[in-house]
């Protein structure tokens, strides 16, 4: 008689079976898309290199700055800024209004999302601007605190 031959092992991608590495693997772009982002809502916010007042204070950054939210502990957020750069703000001086920072040298606002619309003003590197509506079509709706608004194309700002 012979012995029985063993189960054939299934896929598995570090013990997960194929419909939930699928599933996992679905998820991940709407995971990507759900990037927590805030901005600064103090007049100046001290930026730490660790979750304490008596940590290293690294710069100041200024009212409206946008950061994306990595960790949130008690009283501290851990964030990134549109350079990259990691630090720790104490979370009251942050607000959940959405704004986005200049990264090109100067972006154009127009007055349709399209790159022929006309030109409504043109905002320099690092200035923020309140995001009042994002797109899907490569545009964000935008409004520069002096009250003009229109749309900025994405790849000339951080923060969506």
């Amino acid at each position: 008689m012979k012995a029985p031959k063993p189960p054939t092992k299934r896929f598995s991608v570090s013990g997960i079976t194929p419909l939930l590495f699928l599933i996992a693997l679905a998820l991940l772009p709407g995971w990507a898309a759900a990037l927590d982002f805030r901005s600064v809502t103090a007049e100046r916010a001290v930026a730490y290199d660790a979750p304490s007042i008596q940590a290293k204070k690294l710069y100041l950054a200024s009212k409206y700055f946008p950061v994306e939210v990595l960790v949130s502990l008690d009283t501290f957020t851990k964030v990134r800024d549109s350079a990259g750069d990691l630090y720790w703000i104490e979370k009251k001086d942050l607000g959940d209004a959405r704004t986005v920072v200049v990264t090109a040298p100067r972006a154009d606002i127009r007055q349709a999302p399209d790159k022929n619309a006309p030109l409504v003003y043109q905002a320099e590197r690092d200035v923020a601007l309140e995001l009042i509506e994002p797109t899907q079509t490569g545009w964000a709706k935008v409004r520069h605190r002096d009250g003009q608004s229109g749309y900025v194309a994405v790849s000339q700002v951080w923060g969506l």
